[in-house]
């Protein structure tokens, strides 16, 4: 009821609409401005003390325009805790309990909750889906994973990379890509296309894609849909030629052409994604990995805070 002391930030990978469960997260925030971040850390401070607060407490915000949301306040712990405690040094959930039990956050010595953190961690949602054929592997509302791995490094886009390879997603550092977005992400995805070409990829695309990427001078080839006469994308994923497969479906569809598609990237164990914030992570990762190898970082090596 005194003090409030913020354990840490997290940014989704994702977009609100997600299942905080199954989106991909950096601790600390990756894009958002020093002007944001100070904003969210006010409001939080206000909303623990006005609903009085004793122990942990998980807050869910979204930003749009620069307005600042506030989905759900959970006044408990969160799967996020362990992670967030590992990324900090700060044991939270050993100091909860102990302010539950009656002591102050005074008196824990704790380091400056607005330190400025030199490495990223980055927490990636494992999905089962390579043991469940049929399952759609689109993200919405409903929470699908069933695990998740954590990346350390000195920037954001080899936290994320590290991520991807512990949850068995290899990204590939060439080869061909398949983009198919739906309408609303057609203008966004331009300058990805460009980087992916820019990094030596082939890319082939639906009717649709491919006019707007043609229309921003962006080279790619036009590949029938499933079922169109061969060779259409069915088969060039059956015969191993594709490397990454980008789709971003608008809605919930089944039973429809992405539905089959995303299908068969995972019979294939093929490295897919299927929104525009995750493509955007996977090409700066992409990018990344061609440049440098990953570091190998261990917790024992990252800044630790000891308690007194």
């Amino acid at each position: 009821g005194e003090d409030v002391y913020i354990g840490g930030i997290l940014e989704h990978i994702e977009m609100a609409g997600i299942h905080s469960g199954d989106s991909a997260c950096c601790i600390p925030p990756f894009t958002l401005s020093e002007a944001q971040v100070s904003q969210l850390r006010s409001i939080t401070r206000r909303l623990a003390k006005r609903l009085g607060v004793g122990g942990l407490i998980n807050i869910q915000f979204a930003i749009k325009d620069m307005v600042v949301y506030v989905i759900e306040a959970n006044p408990r712990a969160s799967r996020t805790v362990p992670f967030v405690s590992k990324a900090t040094g700060v044991p939270l959930a050993k100091l909860a309990a102990r302010i539950m039990a009656g002591e102050k956050i005074s008196s824990f010595n704790l380091p400056d909750d607005e330190r400025r953190q030199r490495h990223f961690c980055v927490k990636e949602a494992v999905m089962p889906f390579g043991r469940f054929p049929g399952a759609d592997v689109v993200l919405g509302p409903e929470m699908k994973s069933t695990g998740e791995v954590m990346g350390i490094a000195y920037n954001f886009p080899s936290a994320y990379a590290k991520t991807q390879s512990a949850a068995s997603m290899e990204l590939p550092r060439e080869g061909t890509c398949f983009l198919s977005v739906c309408d609303r992400d057609k203008r966004a995805v331009l300058p990805l296309a460009r980087d992916l070409v820019r990094m030596g990829f082939d890319l082939v695309c639906t009717t649709g894609t491919a006019r707007a990427l043609e229309a921003a001078s962006i080279p790619c080839r036009v590949i029938g849909r499933v079922g169109d006469p061969e060779p259409n994308i069915a088969t060039m994923i059956n015969d191993g030629e594709i490397d990454l497969l980008i789709n971003t479906p608008f809605g919930q569809e089944t039973r429809s052409d992405g539905y089959q598609l995303r299908s068969m990237a995972v019979r294939h164990n093929l490295c897919y994604v299927t929104t525009l914030a995750g493509t955007q992570a996977f090409v700066s990762a992409i990018e990344n990995l061609r440049e440098q190898s990953l570091p190998i970082i261990a917790l024992q090596d990252l800044e630790q805070w000891e308690e007194n």
